[in-house]
């Protein structure tokens, strides 16, 4: 695996435990896809750094577990800002 592609992985874990970003956020953050920030943290990063892997996976179950509860606040919003 290539440098900048360790260090990548190793600094978006760093940003999604320190802010508990989404892979959405973490993406647009970095430049790259969400694809990208997935694969960094679940397959590269397991070879690299397998305690600092399970701690961003720990933060993005989170978030996928409160993904509806977000989506529906955002609808709300949505319609809300409409009847203005």
């Amino acid at each position: 695996m290539k440098d900048y592609i360790e260090e990548r992985a190793v600094e978006i874990a760093f940003y999604i435990i320190e802010t508990g970003a989404t892979v959405r956020q973490t993406a647009k953050k970095f430049g790259i896809s969400k694809s990208t920030v997935h694969k960094d943290v679940t397959e590269r990063l397991i070879q690299l750094n397998p305690s600092l892997a399970g701690k961003a996976r720990e933060v993005l179950d989170v978030n996928k577990q409160e993904r509806h509860i977000r989506g529906g606040l955002a609808t709300r919003k949505k319609y809300l800002q409409k009847q203005e």
